[in-house]
């Protein structure tokens, strides 16, 4: 797969898109980071590759205006020698020279645009890429909260388990029954004491009323 071609898959997907269809979103996250940097590597080899050619061509640039100068000058002092056959062949020259440097200039403006836009796909790919690294590190940090989520839901079922409550529950009728028993064995006590003051009211008040028949009885007698 070429270098453009490789770059606009890059820079036309949905990063969001393709991480809902894929089934290990994690694997393709590091995927895509390792396509994203094996494209960054070449962009930048490439655009290394052209600002040197754009160095070669500046610099023969340069020699050609020379020549182009120095054929014109040439000239000039040709015709001021009275010297027309030279001053010809030096426009020649110059003419020659002024073609090449034409071609150059339209190369260099040409090497110039390719290095712009390699400098911004340079720009775009480092951007989609620490999204990429960004949403890898989300991912990694999601996972995490739900490993320990896992673990505390583990835990809170274990403790709300069957068991757990059976327990409880078995403890807590054990307390019921203790406390049922200590209230009965007070509340017999307190029937027994209860009784024993019955008894010895209930002996009082037959004596009184034995007493109060005697006298009822003397009375009779002594009318």
């Amino acid at each position: 797969m070429g270098i453009f071609t490789r770059f606009m898959d890059i820079v036309n997907s949905n990063i969001n898109a393709l991480l809902d269809k894929a089934e290990d979103p994690e694997k393709m996250i590091r995927l895509m980071m390792q396509e994203m940097e094996d494209t960054l590597v070449d962009l930048k080899s490439s655009c290394a590759a052209k600002i040197a050619s754009r160095s070669r061509v500046t610099r023969e640039q340069e020699e050609l205006e020379k020549k182009v100068t120095r054929w014109t000058e040439r000239a000039q002092l040709a015709v001021e020698k009275g010297r027309d056959d030279l001053a010809r062949e030096a426009l020649i020259e110059k003419k020659e020279a002024q073609v090449a440097l034409d071609e150059l200039n339209r190369e260099l403006e040409h090497l110039n645009q390719i290095i712009d836009e390699c400098k911004n796909n340079i720009v775009l790919i480092e951007e989609k890429l620490q999204t990429v690294i960004q949403k890898h590190k989300a991912l990694i940090r999601r996972g995490k909260e739900a490993k320990e989520k896992t673990k505390v839901n583990k835990v809170m079922r274990d403790a709300s388990g069957s068991g757990v409550i059976t327990r409880f529950s078995e403890l807590e009728n054990r307390i019921e029954r203790m406390e049922s028993e200590a209230e009965m064995s007070g509340y017999g006590a307190s029937s027994s004491l209860e009784n024993e003051f019955s008894k010895l009211e209930a002996g009082d008040e037959v004596d009184d009323e034995l007493a109060e028949l005697k006298k009822t009885v003397k009375k009779t007698k002594s009318e």
